[in-house]
């Protein structure tokens, strides 16, 4: 490090020779995202403001320990730019080792070489397993066939552990190159967070309809007519359920099923989780198509008897006029539930910029994932 950089942070910190511990952060790359320490000493927080560096500097940012700071007594720490899709990696593309301080004064000089952006690169050798379970799967409630897929941790087979399972919408657009309006490639997602550690999951994806997509996920009759929404949950709930617990590792309590969806397949999402709250705890909805129902009534809903029920909910500010204010009516409504307050915990995340587009369900889908299976801070 050169003398003009530490002149550059006396300018600005005059009192850096206290003894208190300060942090210098060089970066090969730089952008206009703030960059955050995260850590064992603030429960691993990515966008903790008690701990975003200041910025002085072209690819130079500067971080000083209050005063009544209490050090670990091996603090463990990684630079991020405000998530996990966002850690640091290094010029290769390869997640880094956590970081390892005993210091508690003086300066410590640290450098980023580069960052990951909507949670890629991602690693190959831990994709996800991908198995057609049937070409044909029987509905015996709607009388149809369907394609279903199973996406299992990369070493299924060599485990004997047994794993959560998220069952989600529209299987054409998860993890398929050649869907038209792109997917969410939840398979490169799961790949990052399995190479992170941040937990393994089993997804069962069950393709849509085709033409008839909108009409299976209608729950009931709404704006858009009577549909066969309630059919298809009991499909999901009655007959692929038990017999994905019976051919797969899974973990079958409500504690471990989750089902989600994005824009009608988050509305059948939500009422998956309504009929059958002793099933699914864990819901994860992204730009639900709440203008079908724009009478929703929760009060009659009765949550006490199963356990905890956590809610992913997810809009985009550039989707609609209505959407953020639907789904912020949405989650008043339901914590407005006598039995919701000690029982519900519903996580709202709001990207001003995101469009109704499968490019910004991907970023969300693995921070979903991690807050409903495995974040156990919230």
């Amino acid at each position: 490090m050169n003398t003009k950089t530490d002149t550059n942070i006396k300018q600005h910190h005059p009192g850096t020779e206290e003894p208190q511990l300060n942090i210098l952060l060089t970066t090969d790359e730089d952008d206009q995202r703030p960059v955050y320490i995260s850590g064992n000493f603030n429960k691993w927080h990515t966008q903790d403001r008690n701990f975003e560096m200041e910025k002085i500097g072209n690819g130079l940012y500067h971080f000083k320990f209050p005063e009544d700071f209490i050090y670990p007594d091996e603090m463990l720490y990684k630079f991020t730019k405000g998530d996990w899709s966002e850690v640091e990696i290094d010029k290769f593309g390869n997640r880094t080792e956590n970081r390892s301080c005993r210091q508690t004064k003086g300066l410590r000089r640290e450098h980023v070489e580069k960052w990951r952006k909507n949670w890629l690169p991602f690693k190959p050798n831990f994709l996800p397993q991908i198995q057609l379970i049937s070409e044909g799967f029987d509905m015996p409630q709607l009388n149809k066939k369907r394609r279903i897929w199973a996406l299992l941790p990369h070493d299924y087979d060599t485990s004997t552990a047994h794993y959560p399972v998220m069952y989600l919408q529209d299987a054409q657009n998860l993890f398929n190159e050649k869907a038209q309006y792109g997917n969410w490639e939840i398979d490169k997602k799961l790949a990052v967070m399995s190479e992170y550690k941040i937990g393994k999951i089993i997804i069962i994806a069950i393709e849509h309809a085709e033409k008839d997509r909108i009409k299976e996920y209608n729950v009931g009759k709404t704006i858009l007519g009577a549909g066969e929404g309630k059919k298809y949950i009991r499909f999901i709930t009655d007959t692929l359920k038990p017999f994905v617990d019976k051919k797969f590792r899974t973990k079958p309590g409500r504690e471990y099923t989750g089902i989600g969806g994005s824009s009608m397949g988050g509305l059948v999402s939500i009422f998956s989780g309504l009929m059958y709250p002793e099933v699914y705890g864990k819901l994860m909805i992204f730009s639900p198509s709440l203008w079908v129902v724009p009478k929703m009534d929760f009060t009659n809903i009765d949550f006490a008897e199963p356990g905890d029920t956590k809610i992913y909910l997810y809009a985009g500010g550039d989707e609609s006029k209505t959407m953020l204010a639907q789904v912020k009516k949405f989650k008043k409504r339901m914590i407005e539930n006598e039995f919701v307050a000690d029982k519900m915990k519903i996580q709202l995340s709001i990207n001003m910029e995101g469009k109704h587009s499968e490019t910004y369900w991907s970023d969300e889908f693995p921070k979903a994932i991690e807050w409903l299976f495995f974040n156990t801070k919230n």
